[in-house]
């Protein structure tokens, strides 16, 4: 899965195939938590991140 971006220890990753994507989203992974959220609304579709973490993300 390739690196979108890194940032603040947190590590942006997506899939490219098409059957993986539905809704279209992003793993967020920071230490040792993950989440995948959708990139239309930022709606955690899986998994879980700190409230900082996760804030910066949808930003």
């Amino acid at each position: 899965m390739p690196v979108l971006s890194r940032f603040y220890g947190i590590v942006i990753r997506m899939y490219f195939l098409q059957k993986e994507h539905n809704p279209p989203h992003i793993h967020a992974i920071y230490g040792d938590d993950m989440a995948a959220i959708t990139i239309a609304d930022g709606k955690v579709l899986e998994g879980a991140l700190p409230n900082k973490a996760l804030e910066l993300v949808r930003e």
